[in-house]
């Protein structure tokens, strides 16, 4: 076969076409009308890498406190705010930040200070403080649901999310 001039530009252009593009950026799409700080829907190109991390849920936020108690894990935007800071500093250890976290699944249990709801609002003091900042821009699309229990009686919070690897 004789290639010419024209084919291999063509054949080269054909690869080029086939392969991830790798200059494409993930696209957050925001929800229409609204500044709620979360995206309706993330999309991820071709070629990227999927970094999917387990449940989180809170460290001791005071060590005074026995162990066993909910006063050592602390309310719901306490144990959210510790909960996110582990997720940072575990996405920080594989080379990615908050900013590349695109999907996230929040786990509540009713907060019995509360009447036993879930404290959605103490959630977002936490969230708000990681996702949306003049730092981190980026909104992951989330789920956020009440659940009965976790691990631990005293756990309020369980938070796991997806990453894209730059």
């Amino acid at each position: 076969m004789k290639l010419t001039h024209h084919s291999v530009i063509l054949a080269a252009a054909a690869c080029l076409l086939a392969t991830p593009a790798f200059a494409a950026e993930v696209v957050r799409h925001k929800i229409p009308n609204s500044t709620f700080p979360i995206s309706a829907a993330v999309e991820i190109p071709a070629g990227k890498t999927l970094v999917f991390l387990s449940g989180v849920v809170p460290p001791v936020a005071d060590a005074s406190a026995p162990k066993d108690s909910p006063q050592a894990y602390g309310d719901t935007k306490t144990q959210t705010v510790g909960v996110l800071t582990s997720i940072e500093k575990q996405l920080k250890g594989m080379g990615l930040s908050m900013g590349d976290v695109v999907k996230m699944q929040v786990f509540l249990v009713g907060d019995p200070a509360k009447g036993g709801k879930m404290d959605f609002g103490g959630f977002m003091g936490g969230y708000t403080q990681f996702f949306g900042t003049p730092q981190q821009p980026n909104l992951p699309s989330r789920s956020a649901m009440q659940v009965a229990s976790l691990a631990s009686p005293n756990f309020l919070v369980e938070i796991e999310v997806t990453a894209v690897r730059p």
